[in-house]
């Protein structure tokens, strides 16, 4: 199992970015996959995630109404677009897999987002 997350980058407040994790040895279509982040000197914070069956999404309260989490299993790969980002929305973005009782058991490397004028 493997997932690469990449499209982070500088952007100014009130910008956009669009996150893509590309995802292998296992089917998108049988496990759900979320976004993490860890802000410089803060826990993980659990962002989004979309399931595996329904597609229904969830989202914390902190990124609701500007985050948008989506799939496509086509191609193995989650994306997370990110609008109207704000200097609070720095971290470091993890994709990561659960396993069917929910547990993140896989986490990709990580992309930094760093949003500041």
């Amino acid at each position: 199992v493997q997932l690469q997350a990449s499209g982070g980058g500088l952007v100014q407040p009130g910008g956009s970015l669009r996150l893509s994790c590309a995802t292998s040895g296992f089917s998108l279509a049988h496990f759900p996959v979320g976004w993490f982040r860890q802000a410089p000197g803060k826990g993980h914070e659990g962002v989004s995630c979309i399931s595996s069956s329904d597609s229904s999404t969830h989202y914390a309260d902190s990124v609701k109404g500007r985050f948008t989490i989506s799939r496509d299993n086509a191609v193995n790969t989650v994306h997370l677009q990110m609008n109207r980002l704000k200097p609070e929305d720095t971290a470091v973005y993890y994709c990561t897999k659960a396993d069917t009782d929910g547990i993140y058991d896989y986490w990709g490397q990580g992309t930094q987002v760093t949003v500041s004028s």
